[in-house]
């Protein structure tokens, strides 16, 4: 038979995509999910169960967080990457991950075939289809949700019609959950005008009191909270669990999308907004004028790039470079308050902290250079405005 891998979630696309290409097209499938956070050992469970149902040869989970927060989330950290100065990628970043592993997965068993259920009005398509085809270019994309423009009651009918008869009801929000952030869409977010309702956001406020935390990085790196250390990618999830019970991280994206509409989506992200804010905080007390000015626009870059499906451009590996060596003196602790619905940065404590009193306090007294030293760096500093003022004011 065709042997086939499918990028499966469990969800409706891919479970039409299981049953007809493997009882109508007669693949070979093989259901693999890549889990970048959010996935439960129940919940892999289930979908493990449900992948069988739909006729596939075999099922596999992926655990892939680590390496998510190796290939991707560091560099959204050390870069402070807020698409439009509002969303941390976090669906995003994620396919990137889970088009990779799952192309590799799809080489290791020599399937000469993969599909995925995106449809042809999403990036989603994009970032799948660009990682496919370059890392295997002799492996075939199948699609048969873009190719058959189906619409999802379709896709029901012909599940029932085969005999699967599992609830598709439509849930009024679509949630889509990892470790870098929760995306949420629902009709509100198909319009300009309207928010989201709190209830929609999967995390409720359920604390009001005002707490401290600590976030301790290491050239950059999130390496401990409130003093203990553990794993980034550990750290991320406990400063979740910490700040999501405040309701922090909630807003809606507003953004150009892949194929050239506007879109918006609603998200919940904790724990990257904490961070990211914390992070660019420490790395103003530590890092010199000209390396805060030049990582903003490379950063940007190197956002918008992966958003778009570019990660494998070597372009990106070269931005990372930089990135990686402008940590070097990125380190230590920053107090956060976290409060209802939001959070306020506190200040740091670095070694690295480069408002260091021996040269001076701004604003009041300066110990590195004299007053006659003063006066003639600005005379010097306003030579060219002088000139230009001067030239122009005769004409």
């Amino acid at each position: 038979m065709k042997k086939l891998v499918i990028a499966y979630s469990g969800g409706l696309d891919t479970s039409y995509c299981a049953v007809y290409l493997s009882k109508d097209k007669e693949f070979e499938v093989h259901a693999v999910s890549v889990n970048t956070g959010g996935f439960s050992q129940k919940e892999i469970e289930i979908i493990k169960e449900n992948a069988y149902k739909m006729g596939v040869t075999s099922y596999k989970n992926i655990n892939a967080v680590s390496t998510f927060y190796q290939k991707v989330i560091k560099y959204l950290i050390f870069g402070n990457v807020l698409k439009n100065n509002t969303y941390p990628l976090s669906v995003s970043a994620e396919r990137i991950i889970q088009a990779i592993e799952i192309v590799e997965y799809a080489k290791s068993i020599g399937a000469k075939y993969i599909a995925h259920g995106s449809t042809g009005a999403g990036n989603d398509q994009v970032r799948f289809d660009m990682i496919f085809q370059t890392l295997a270019p002799d492996i075939e994309i199948i699609t048969p949700i873009r190719d058959g423009k189906l619409s999802r009651q379709e896709e029901i009918d012909y599940l029932k019609a085969n005999n699967v008869n599992m609830s598709w009801d439509k849930a009024k929000y679509s949630v889509n959950k990892g470790l870098w952030g929760t995306s949420v869409g629902g009709e509100e977010t198909l319009t300009s005008a309207k928010p989201l309702p709190n209830a929609a956001y999967p995390s409720q406020l359920q604390k009001e009191k005002e707490e401290k935390a600590v976030l301790t990085f290491e050239k950059g790196e999130f390496i401990a909270l409130n003093g203990v250390k553990n794993s980034p990618e550990k750290n991320i999830e406990f400063l979740n669990d910490l700040a999501s019970k405040y309701a922090i991280g909630r807003d809606i994206h507003v953004g150009d999308t892949i194929v050239g509409i506007k879109g918006r989506v609603g998200f919940e992200a904790a724990a990257a907004l904490i961070i990211i804010k914390a992070h660019h905080l420490l790395e103003k007390h530590t890092l010199t004028k000209w390396q805060l000015q030049h990582k903003e626009y490379l950063s940007s870059f190197y956002g918008m790039h992966l958003h778009e499906g570019q990660y494998l451009d070597p372009v990106m590996r070269n931005i990372e470079a930089f990135l990686n060596s402008s940590q070097a003196k990125v380190s230590g602790g920053v107090t956060v308050t976290l409060k209802p619905n939001h959070f306020t940065l506190d200040g740091i404590n670095s070694k690295h902290d480069l408002m260091n009193a021996k040269f001076g306090t701004y604003g009041e007294m300066n110990k590195g250079w004299t007053e006659e030293e003063a006066k003639g760096f600005i005379k010097i500093l306003g030579n060219q405005n002088k000139i230009y003022q001067q030239v122009n004011s005769e004409l």
